[in-house]
């Protein structure tokens, strides 16, 4: 029987196949990159949303697959149809720290909305929601240099000593260590030892969201 969970699945194993995150899967079919993100698959008031036609028929012609092809998927069929396309790297949205702090890049939950993000191709498999950042400058040296690439995934839980990427309402993008959370405040020690501890009242918090990965 057609249900929402198993055409939300289908979309995603359509993504798994062709080695995509579903992030990257509505970029390549020239969607928004949230498209298909966790949070856009249920309501505000907790329905299921249902994705649309047209969005469908995009991501089937951008990964060469055909209805008969998602209808398998939906079927969850582990049967891979004939013609699939081979695997490919997982390919998440980039974006640069110093674009990271501007406007519009990103929605309230810490996902990646909008457009000017780019893309980039991982050696290892990212979750559905992941997206890179690439680093700038020399400020978080040693640990991580000029031009490394940070994969973050606002769905992760976040736990004391885990290293993390925080915006702050004024527009400030910082990766740091969480040394302490709590429901006012949160303690943030710097990857670099030159720069000081930094407390931060979670009113000035925009978003939090953990470093699963680091390309150097």
């Amino acid at each position: 029987m057609l249900s929402h969970e198993r055409v939300w699945a289908a979309i995603d194993a359509l993504a798994e196949r062709n080695s995509l995150s579903a992030s990257g899967l509505a970029k390549r079919a020239g969607l928004d990159s949230t498209a298909f993100n966790k949070s856009k698959r249920r309501s505000s008031d907790g329905r299921p949303r249902w994705p649309s036609t047209e969005s469908l028929a995009k991501i089937i012609e951008a990964t060469s697959s055909s209805i008969e092809e998602f209808v398998l998927l939906v079927s969850g069929s582990d049967r891979t149809p004939a013609g699939a396309l081979p695997m490919q790297k997982s390919t998440v949205p980039l974006l640069g720290f110093a674009q990271a702090g501007a406007g519009g890049f990103f929605d309230d939950a810490g996902f990646p909305a909008g457009q000017g993000w780019d893309l980039i191709e991982l050696p290892v498999r990212a979750g559905d929601t992941a997206y890179a950042l690439q680093v700038q400058g020399d400020s978080m040296l040693p640990v991580y240099r000029d031009r490394d690439v940070l994969i973050v995934e606002p769905g992760a839980t976040v736990r004391k000593g885990d290293r993390v990427v925080v915006k702050t309402t004024t527009g400030e993008v910082m990766a740091k260590v969480l040394s302490r959370r709590s429901p006012r405040d949160i303690e943030l020690l710097s990857i670099n030892p030159a720069h000081p501890v930094r407390q931060i009242a979670m009113t000035d918090v925009e978003w939090l969201a953990r470093i699963v990965w680091a390309s150097q």
